[in-house]
């Protein structure tokens, strides 16, 4: 569904959507439905979670940027990106394999900090 066929509040709701996703450092489309955005943002905000709940430091373990190099604390942390032309739906799962790697390794950033299980958190 096109943003021109949504109704305003529909509208107005995936503009928040997409403007929280691009401070995430996450790309969208047109094409891409509220509800699929709905649910690429609940998968960043537990990808996030994960990140703190394994003592990680969403500022410094961001994505890079055209304007910023990455220097993360751990790489494990680090969001990956959306591909041109990747569906959302590829893109979680690549986020919740991401999210699963980062919930098992030992983090550098935090001594001590023991691999979590997935379901942990």
């Amino acid at each position: 569904m096109t943003p021109d066929a949504m109704d305003a509040e529909t509208r107005r709701v995936r503009d928040e959507v997409a403007n929280r996703l691009a401070r995430a450092g996450i790309a969208t489309t047109q094409t891409d439905s509220p509800e699929a955005m709905a649910r690429l943002l609940e998968a960043v905000e537990d990808f996030e979670r994960t990140v703190e709940f394994r003592g990680g430091d969403l500022m410094i373990d961001e994505p890079a940027r055209e304007n910023r190099a990455l220097e993360p604390d751990d790489a494990m942390f680090v969001m990956p990106q959306r591909a041109e032309g990747e569906s959302i739906e590829t893109f979680i799962a690549r986020l919740a394999d991401a999210r699963r790697r980062a919930a098992r390794a030992p983090s550098g950033s935090t001594p001590g900090n023991a691999p979590t299980e997935w379901d942990q958190i």
